[in-house]
């Protein structure tokens, strides 16, 4: 066995923070993410930057590759060639690196990052039943004609893949397996005995639950949000919450036999797992069904890590950023650091006392030119911003006390005690602006 560890990165499609049981979701049900948990660590204060485009999972998985920040990933699609990939770095320093499921980017990156594939899917959505697959192509040039489709579900061609490399992995090198997931993004449509898990009847709605979001965020009609009912219906609300859960736990149920199968081969102590997912989702919270906002439910992720060198059953609520999961990555596999990368690796905090000491004093997440966030421990303000040329949008800012209202219902902005605690994020938030250089950062922040 190499001195050097295996990786596991898994990425899940829409999968939030909180929609883990040992995260306290008292319904879903994750048995082998739990025991991930147990075994590892789990950074429960890791945000997404957010995106340029209504597709947030394109730009946030290029951040997550490529350790950069949005703008300098290139917004969405394309991404900046300048940067080192995750896929690149690790296989130009001996891994084998094999990629299996959704590469949400242009082909090229992915052609720079793997040394193989399986079942490899280039686009951002389809039918679970019926994605459109490619077999890995040494050359990189993946054409419409090769496309060709399975009658599974999603989830098992992907798992089922990524058991197959692991099961015959027989070379000498480490390797970096890459499994991106499409699930739990819907269509939600797990198979039996997973979709008919949970009741919706038996399902409470959140404390954050409400029939329609107070105003206009700039993303009322997108799709995201026309597959419900609006104003939003308590039933119908309780049932995209119950095939939300099943989703997740076919996939975890996926992970199970994952894991097993690494277990098997005797490979399970000496390989890093990452799980995590490209953004979150509202499924009714604040009214809303999407990912494009900058509530809580839509900008955190988990990060789950376990491995070598990880110590085991540890929680972290402080605040850390998806981008800094490529360099911590590459400090747990005894790698240098590609220059490019903006994130900081997390390594040094896996033994640091208390669970929750700060690891970074705030983050920063936008959507489009609509909607920027910054959160420290305590404290969030969200500016919204009016696009005139489209009609959509309000200028206006919400302040919410994180310690007192997790689940962001207390808009406290027009408190006039409040005053000076919007005048410190607004700076935080223009430090921010001015550091990832956000076209936005000239327009006042305080209405």
């Amino acid at each position: 066995m190499s001195k050097q560890p295996n990786v596991v990165f898994i990425i899940a499609d829409d999968h939030r923070h909180d929609a883990i049981s040992r995260h306290g979701d008292p319904v879903v049900q994750t048995p082998a993410l739990d025991h991930l948990i147990d075994q590892g660590i789990s950074f429960r204060g890791t945000h997404i930057m957010g995106g340029l485009s209504p597709a947030v999972c394109m730009p946030t998985r290029a951040s997550v590759n490529t350790g950069a920040s949005v703008f300098r990933t290139g917004g969405a699609g394309k991404v900046n060639p300048e940067l080192t990939l995750m896929g690149e770095w690790f296989r130009a320093h001996g891994y084998y690196t094999f990629q299996v499921g959704k590469w949400h980017n242009e082909p090229a990156t992915h052609h720079r990052s793997f040394s193989g594939g399986a079942k490899c899917f280039f686009g951002g959505m389809s039918d679970h039943y019926q994605v459109p697959l490619h077999d890995f192509r040494a050359d990189g040039q993946y054409e419409k004609n090769q496309i060709y489709f399975e009658d599974r579900h999603s989830t098992d061609i992907f798992t089922d893949a990524a058991i197959d490399f692991v099961q015959t992995y027989d070379r000498e090198e480490p390797f970096l397996l890459y499994l991106a997931y499409t699930s739990p993004h819907d269509p939600r449509t797990a198979p039996e005995p997973f979709a008919s898990r949970y009741n919706a009847d038996n399902i409470q709605l959140p404390p954050n639950y409400i029939e329609q979001h107070p105003f206009d965020n700039g993303e009322m009609v997108i799709r995201d949000e026309l597959l419900a009912e609006q104003p939003r219906n308590a039933a119908e609300t309780r049932q995209h919450i119950a095939d939300y859960y099943a989703m997740i736990t076919h996939h975890d149920d996926a992970l199970g036999r994952l894991f097993k199968t690494l277990k098997d081969r005797g490979l399970w102590d000496d390989t890093i797992i990452v799980y995590t997912a490209d953004h979150g989702l509202a499924v009714g919270q604040h009214g809303l069904l999407g990912k494009q906002s900058m509530y809580d439910h839509s900008v955190r992720i988990p990060f789950l890590l376990r491995g070598p060198g990880v110590p085991a059953g540890r929680q972290f609520e402080g605040l850390t950023c998806q981008f800094d999961i490529f360099p911590t990555l590459c400090e747990l596999s005894g790698l240098s650091i590609p220059t490019t990368v903006e994130g900081q690796s997390l390594v040094p905090t896996l033994t640091q006392q208390p669970a929750t000491a700060p690891i970074r004093d705030s983050v920063f997440s936008l959507y489009m030119d609509i909607q920027r966030m910054v959160k420290t421990p305590r404290w969030k303000l969200i500016r919204y911003y009016r696009n005139e040329e489209k009609g959509v949008g309000t200028d206006r800012i919400q302040l919410f006390d994180l310690l007192n209202d997790p689940w962001e219902t207390q808009d406290l902005s027009q408190q006039p005690d409040m005053a000076p605690q919007i005048e410190a994020l607004a700076a935080t938030m223009s430090l921010w602006q001015q550091q990832i250089n956000d076209p936005l950062q000239q327009r006042p922040i305080l209405v």
